[in-house]
């Protein structure tokens, strides 16, 4: 990596409030978050990355209970917030502080639609900034106290250098004729909040792919070897993958097995994690094959909607002139307009730029550049 950037640690109220009055009197600042989501059962932010035109800060949220200058520089409209991927960021930021950013820039989605073929941070930076990014850091474990020299310096490179990176964004964009683009999808950015399940769901093993196939008595086992992981992991404080991983839950629900020798046949589990749980694996079968009929949970199908017969056609039609617009455009087509949005163009079956207009998923940006071929394709 180039050599590091200079950084402050914030570890205390006093020093936050100081170092956010000073980054909120200039135009742009730039966000990072590091969680721990790879190693701990209970995900937060370990670690925050705010950088100014000339000082970087490490903010942890571990040794300061009352971030609330943070909330107010991402609410404060006057500064411009500068993340990259903020999907992330803004979510949790959403769950573990309530906190919701206004005025965004996202050097992710402003590479994407200047058609850059690389996207991530490193790849961007190199190219724009002529820096090397060093990611060996990228799954650590952001929860360990003291984090070591490397891990600080990898986390204030990750908003250090994004300033200028956003700067040279901005110039290819203006340059391409698509800042307005981006405005629009920065402006969409403001309204993402954490959707992931609630603490506590009891539902969350049908989030297992594959778990809706199963049939009821098979379902009753991945629910009760689903709850068995959860509260290893909860006492170990580990993520619940570290335990045991999903494919292996499933197979073993699906097997069914009653003894020892039965575990050695599922071929999703390794032999170590079959004699490293085999004892509680074969209880928590044992639990759902003991359960009556009218105790086994039931997956509710929905009926499916009447199916329109000219759906798909009208879809392919679409694709292909989307297909079209982003190769003249040097676009990635899924960039330009995803498949919910034309779907929901194909569902529409627009006739003019009103209706077309009219319809939530396609923003006004892609209805300028995509309208007259959308509606071409659908005459």
């Amino acid at each position: 990596m180039t050599s590091s950037p200079s950084w402050s640690y914030v570890d205390t109220p006093q020093k936050l409030a100081a170092f956010i009055a000073a980054v909120r009197r200039e135009p742009r600042t730039a966000v990072d978050t590091e969680a721990a989501s790879f190693h701990r059962y209970r995900d937060r932010i370990y670690l925050l990355q705010v950088s100014g035109a000339s000082q970087t800060a490490l903010i942890d949220p571990l040794a300061i209970s009352d971030l609330a200058p943070v909330g107010a520089l991402l609410g404060d409209a006057n500064v411009e917030k500068v993340f990259h991927d903020a999907d992330y960021d803004l979510r949790v930021l959403d769950r573990d502080y309530s906190f919701h950013a206004v005025r965004l820039f996202d050097t992710r989605v402003a590479a994407q639609l200047a058609g850059e073929p690389a996207i991530g941070l490193a790849a961007l930076l190199e190219k724009y900034a002529g820096v090397k990014l060093d990611k060996e850091h990228q799954k650590a474990d952001w929860s360990l106290r003291p984090l070591t020299p490397p891990m600080l310096a990898y986390a204030a490179a990750d908003t250090h250098y994004l300033l200028g990176l956003r700067d040279a964004l901005e110039q290819r964009l203006r340059e391409l004729g698509r800042f307005e683009w981006v405005q629009e999808e920065f402006k969409e950015l403001e309204s993402l909040r954490w959707t992931g399940p609630a603490e506590g769901d009891e539902e969350t093993y049908l989030r297992l792919k594959g778990a809706k196939a199963l049939h009821a008595r098979s379902l009753a086992a991945l629910r009760e070897l689903h709850r068995w992981r959860e509260s290893v992991a909860e006492r170990d404080d580990k993520a619940p993958f570290r335990i045991i991983g999903n494919d292996a839950l499933l197979g073993v629900a699906r097997a069914l097995p009653s003894a020892e020798p039965d575990l050695g046949r599922v071929r999703e589990l390794p032999p170590s994690l079959a004699r490293r749980h085999g004892a509680a694996l074969l209880d928590a079968v044992a639990r759902a094959k003991a359960l009556p009929d009218h105790e086994l949970p039931r997956v509710e199908r929905r009926p499916r909607p009447q199916r329109d017969a000219g759906f798909d056609v009208r879809l392919e039609k679409l694709k292909a002139a989307r297909n079209t617009v982003a190769t003249a455009l040097g676009l990635d087509a899924g960039v330009l307009c995803g498949r919910t949005t034309l779907e929901a163009v194909a569902r529409a079956k627009p006739v003019n730029r009103a209706e077309l207009e009219a319809i939530p998923e396609l923003h006004r940006w892609q209805v300028g550049v995509l309208g007259d071929a959308l509606l071409e394709a659908l005459r």
